[in-house]
């Protein structure tokens, strides 16, 4: 299955951003450059041919505009979840309302979790991380549905980290890129793998769309071994969303 990308949803970080849940020290994230941040990854999809809705920034929900944890979506339907952090229940309503234009809805029902950082799908098969934040009840229902649509699907505990794709990403038809925790992993034994280095993890979280990497900035490393896959590699700066355990993957549903 090839999957390419027309449309993506984002939310502008709203300016309460600094109030949001993290489980890292890297100090008080800057506002005004978090949102140029965002700017520049926005501009960065519609360069790559999507049609991005921008949804203004969501008040009492500084992690809002973490957008792919409120829903997965698949070319038939989308799942709009129930994030597992109880602050953060209550985001997924207005993103039903935008993907309802789109798609046919299902949803998460407690005692179900589910984020949708923690589900990487790959062709026609998901991976579904359990975390502090998914829950077997979330991905078995999640599962569920995705079967109903031809679908198969696989759970990953996920241990350290918050979410499964803070550190395994598609970045090539069979090929992932992990951190050194998850190499090893049987669940993805049929993947080729490229291992980020020990200090550069935080790159694990890289974006493929339409035949394009899209990378924080600043990891060369990094940079240098998904430049052996022969395909094309945008850098971003995403240090104020680092700030608030966020990545590129988190800030925008593709479909």
């Amino acid at each position: 299955m090839k999957m390419e990308f027309t449309r993506a949803i984002c939310r502008r970080p709203g300016s309460d951003l600094a109030d949001g849940l993290t489980t890292v020290d890297l100090g008080v994230p800057d506002h005004a450059l978090a949102c140029a941040q965002f700017d520049q990854y926005v501009t960065a999809l519609e360069a790559l041919g999507l049609a991005v809705t921008v949804l203004d920034p969501l008040p009492g929900y500084p992690d809002a505009h973490f957008v792919e944890d409120t829903a997965v979506v698949t070319p038939e339907m989308a799942v709009i979840t129930l994030p597992g952090a109880p602050e953060r229940q209550g985001e997924q309503v207005s993103i039903a309302e935008a993907l309802a234009e789109h798609r046919s809805l299902a949803a998460i029902e407690p005692p179900g979790t589910l984020d949708g950082g923690d589900v990487l799908q790959i062709g026609s098969h998901f991976l579904v991380g359990i975390s502090d934040r998914t829950n077997a009840a979330g991905a078995q229902q999640l599962g569920a549905v995705l079967e109903v649509h031809g679908y198969s699907w696989q759970a990953v505990p996920v241990g350290a980290g918050l979410h499964f794709k803070s550190s395994v990403n598609l970045v090539g038809p069979d090929t992932l890129l992990v951190t050194r925790a998850f190499s090893g992993r049987e669940e993805l034994g049929s993947y080729k793998k490229i291992i980020v280095p020990d200090d550069e993890q935080y790159a694990a979280n890289t974006l493929m769309v339409n035949g394009r990497l899209i990378m924080p900035l600043g990891y060369p490393q990094t940079r240098d071994l998904l430049d052996k896959l022969d395909v094309p590699v945008t850098e971003l700066d995403t240090s104020e969303f680092r700030r608030m355990d966020g990545g590129l993957t988190c800030l925008s549903l593709r479909f």
